[in-house]
């Protein structure tokens, strides 16, 4: 099996903390930041960084849903891993300074991919998809901590 990554970034006018704070926040910050995608989101342990347990429901395209139920840890300062139970998946949410009251986030996903030419499909449309998705997350991201 391949490995399959998806990544994006944006540099946002607002400090670190107050970035990561808001992704770090399962129970009110983070449901602000999910785009239509997302369904069926509920924190099922913590709330807050690491520790916290999340379900969602992913559609990345009209036919293909994933069911995820994620760990949060915090392995260095300014990152939130979050391991799918369900599958192979793992999402790295990076924040960085970027300059006075400015950050760099960038969020990445790499996950198992199939075979044959499934997987060639999937290495090819998958990353661009949930860039999309991403992207449009750190847009919702930087309205939220920019005002």
């Amino acid at each position: 099996m391949a490995q399959v990554e998806a990544a994006t970034e944006r540099i946002i006018a607002a400090n670190p903390e107050t970035v990561f704070d808001t992704l770090a926040d399962y129970k009110n910050g983070r449901p602000k930041l999910l785009t239509e995608h997302f369904s069926e989101y509920e924190v099922r342990e913590g709330g807050d960084g690491e520790g916290t347990l999340v379900h969602w429901k992913l559609q990345a395209t009209s036919k293909r849903v994933r069911d995820c139920l994620l760990e949060v840890t915090e392995p260095t300062d300014g990152q939130l891993v979050e391991k799918d139970r369900n599958s192979s998946m793992v999402t790295t949410w990076t924040v960085t300074p970027a300059g006075e009251g400015r950050s760099k986030v960038v969020v990445s996903t790499v996950w198992n991919g199939a075979k044959g030419i499934g997987g060639f499909f999937e290495r090819t449309f998958a990353p661009k998809g949930l860039g999309r998705i991403y992207d449009a997350m750190l847009a919702k991201l930087a309205a939220e901590v920019e005002k």
